[in-house]
Order: structure tokens, then sequence, then C-alpha cells
């Protein structure tokens, strides 16, 4: 299918504004320039959103929690942002966050985690399993059914929410009762079709992803399954998934692969493709119809997933 007319508005309308290659700034240059947030388009209203420090690995970590109307006790998503673990913060997925939080009825918790190269590889992903643990063990306090905690990304936080899993289930700890993985990192290879063909010109580049790959984590823990959560030694016993892609992404390939081995494990998946789009478009449901659709498909698999009945178990 050929690239659709608005993502290609948002391809030209960055080229035109002329910024270096992300590959050639230092990580302090990207992200000063990094910012979408003109394209998230006008927030879902939210009945209460806190700014909040909670114990981390390395100190305090902060959360955002968005929290709906109704008494409670709410089903939860603990949320990763994406940006190559070394860009984006709270701000980024804001107004993902709180569509999602309102059409799913439930409380989002967006994770603030340390980014690279300042905290390597496992910083990130211990972050975000702590943030989820936090949340299971605080639940009744936040009027949260502690059963129904979902964790969910997109990108380099789909990257993380996936080893929040693997994590939790090597841990034999708590474990999510959902994973969202949207347009998520599974493999440290950059191998596969997708970036072959999608490798320039398509808002995320392959020489991006070499160099937010660098920065993250060594060579010698490049395919730790805790950093390609494709490489895990097996994917038994993780939790259902609906898992994202976008036609023009070099993540395409990656992201479908995981998504076959969990099925192939016995997890049940959602696979879903959307065609004619490209990386990062859920952070521009304001100029992206797609970014619309797949946040509110999201919110209806999450909203789905947290029916004890469902279609899932």
């Amino acid at each position: 299918m050929a690239l659709d007319q608005q993502s290609r508005y948002i391809l030209d309308m960055i080229a035109a504004a002329g910024r270096p290659p992300l590959h050639t700034c230092t990580p302090q240059q990207a992200r000063q320039s990094f910012d979408f947030r003109k394209l998230a388009g006008p927030p879902d209203d939210i009945a209460r959103v806190e700014n909040m420090a909670i114990p981390g690995p390395a100190g305090n970590l902060r959360v955002r929690v968005y929290t709906p109307d109704g008494e409670g006790p709410f089903p939860a998503l603990v949320y990763c942002h994406g940006g190559g673990w070394v860009v984006g913060d709270l701000d980024t997925v804001d107004v993902p966050c709180r569509r999602l939080a309102s059409r799913a009825a439930c409380v989002v918790a967006s994770v603030d985690y340390r980014l690279a190269p300042e905290h390597p590889f496992p910083a990130a992903a211990e972050d975000a399993y702590a943030a989820f643990q936090w949340l299971v063990e605080n639940a009744g306090a936040r009027h949260i059914d502690a059963t129904r905690i979902a964790v969910g990304g997109d990108s380099a936080g789909g990257n993380l929410a996936a080893v929040v899993a693997l994590m939790a289930r090597d841990r034999v700890a708590p474990q999510p009762c959902f994973q969202v993985l949207l347009y998520p990192v599974t493999d440290g290879a950059l191998d596969t079709a997708s970036y072959r063909e999608n490798a320039d010109g398509y808002l995320l580049t392959r020489d991006s992803m070499v160099w937010f790959w660098n920065h993250y984590v060594s060579d010698a823990d490049r395919m730790h399954p805790y950093a390609s959560p494709l490489r895990a030694e097996h994917h038994r016993g993780l939790p259902p998934a609906f898992v994202v892609t976008a036609e023009f992404d070099p993540l395409r390939d990656e992201g479908e692969a995981y998504a076959h081995r969990l099925a192939a494990a016995g997890t049940p998946v959602e696979c879903k493709r959307y065609d004619g789009t490209i990386h990062g478009f859920c952070w521009m449901p304001g100029v992206l119809d797609k970014g619309r659709q797949a946040l509110d498909d999201t919110a209806a698999a999450l909203r789905v997933a947290f029916q004890s009945d469902n279609r899932y178990r």
C-alpha cells in the first residue's frame, strides 16, 4: 500500500523544518528538538491527573497517574513512553495516556524512567518493572484492582513493557494481566526486511535506531532478553497481548515476529498492522486519523482484557 496523505504531510513538514538527522545529534540536542506535542491534538477530559514520586531502583521515580471518572476499583495500565530509551518524557505521551484512560475507563500510570546514555541498560527496564510492582503493591490505596493491571508502551516503551512481562515471569512476581505493545522494539539485530525497506525517509531511520541502541546497551548485552525480548529462551507463561505495527516502519517486522512468537507459545495475541502509516503515529492523533484509530483500538482491547470472561483469557 502507498504511504497515506496524512503521513506524507508529516514527513514533508519535518523535512521543511530542516532539522539535522537524529543520529548526528548529541542526546541533549536530540531531547531539545524531540517534541511532537503540537501534533497530539486536544486532550480528553480526565477526572484527575497526579504527578507522583515513587520508590525506584536508584531513588525516586516520577510517575504521572491519570484517573477516569467513577468510584473504582479501577483496572490500570502502566505505560512507558517511546523515544529510543534516550529521548521522550511524560509530556510526550500525555494526550495518548489521557485518551487511553478515558476510553478504556482505567487508571494509567505513565513512567518517567531513567534515560540513556546517562543511565544505560538495564536502568530503564528496572525502573519500568519497579513501577509496575509498586502499583500492584499499592493498588488498594489507589482504588485499583490489583488483578487487573496491564503494562504497555510505544516503540522503546513497548520494548520495556514486553521486558516487564518477562521479568515478572522470570522472577516469579505478580504478572501483568495484559500487554499493549505499540510498534515495539524487540530485537537488536536490525536485519529484517522492514529495516531494509524502510531504512530512510519514514521518520524513524535505520541510522537513528543504530544511534539509539548504541546509547542504550553495550554490544555484550545487546541480545540479552531484557534488551531484545525476541531473544528470550522461551515465551511461555506471558500475558495476552495486543500488538500494533506500522507499514512504513523499520520496526514493523520485529513487532510482528514477537506477536508470532507469543502466539506460538500459546499466548492469546491480536496483532494489527496499520497500513500506509509511519512509526510514532500514535503520538500524533491530532493530525493522523490512524493514530486516533490505533489508540481507540488499544482502548477497546484493554476493555476486553479487563473483563473476567474476555476472549484473551
